[in-house]
């Protein structure tokens, strides 16, 4: 749960600075979509949120 927040709040603020400046790129179309998922609920939401808890735990267990 902790991660989806996160993940809603992160995107969210990406968003804001995307259309804050203006000129929307398929890299951020991407990012517009997933906020998209994770605030509608919709049925492809859970595999969208299983992709990104998966890579976020994949990237924590990176050690430097």
């Amino acid at each position: 749960m902790a991660v989806s927040i996160s993940a809603v709040l992160l995107l969210a603020i990406v968003t804001f600075l995307l259309i804050k400046k203006g000129g929307l790129k398929a890299g951020h179309a991407v990012v517009c979509t997933l906020f998209g998922f994770y605030l509608a609920s919709s049925s492809i939401a859970p595999t969208v949120s299983q992709a990104v808890t998966s890579l976020a735990n994949m990237i924590s267990g990176i050690r430097f």
